[in-house]
């Protein structure tokens, strides 16, 4: 539904996306609901675990060549378990931080930003990355918010003022065409069929 609607055009049901903000109206910020950044996030899971399965049985195979008293296996387990944790904060803010978009965000075609729009800096997609995992103690009350908030924010996007928006058709590459020079994109189709040539 446009912004210039008139009053005869159908409404979007109660259910629909809403927009807070005339401002964000007119530029077509979509909100994403709680069933869709829970597929997203299933999609994340199955990919840190997956590669957390593969590097544990690659890490198990080399260290049954080897004897090991007790107490190394233990102190070996340990650094295991920080690695993983490391490995999960790391994903979640790695990607937050530089793309705005996990895999499974990627694949749901939505997108992390602050408040404002922008890029999330590293320190604050680790405080959203706490306030997902504070969010999911409390039996996962810290999520319902998102299902009455006008942003549908939760209780890490408040935490750190970020929002979960709709982003279709957001591949980087096109992304860096769209704002490339366009001399330089000029110069690159001229190369081309001299290239295939």
């Amino acid at each position: 539904m446009s912004a210039e609607a008139g009053p005869l055009e159908p409404t979007a049901p109660a259910a629909a996306v809403v927009v807070a903000s005339a401002d964000e109206a007119q530029a077509g910020v979509r909100y994403v609901g709680l069933a869709t950044r829970a597929i997203s996030f299933a999609i994340d899971a199955a990919i840190i675990d997956l590669v957390a399965i593969v590097v544990g049985i690659g890490a198990s195979l080399i260290l049954s060549l080897l004897y090991l008293p007790g107490d190394i296996k233990t102190v070996l387990a340990v650094i295991g378990g920080v690695a993983l944790i490391a490995w999960c904060v790391g994903y979640f803010v790695v990607f937050w931080s530089t793309t705005g978009q996990t895999p499974g965000a990627r694949v749901m075609e939505i997108r992390v930003v602050t408040d404002d729009g922008t890029r999330l800096r590293p320190r604050r997609a680790l405080v959203r990355c706490a306030g997902v995992l504070l969010a999911a103690l409390p039996l996962f009350a810290g999520f319902i918010r998102i299902l009455f908030d006008a942003r549908r924010r939760g209780f890490q996007d408040r935490l750190a003022g970020t929002l979960v928006i709709e982003a279709p058709q957001t591949s980087y590459i096109a992304a860096r065409r769209a704002t490339a020079n366009p001399g330089e994109r000029e110069r690159a189709r001229r190369r081309a069929p001299s290239a295939s040539g």
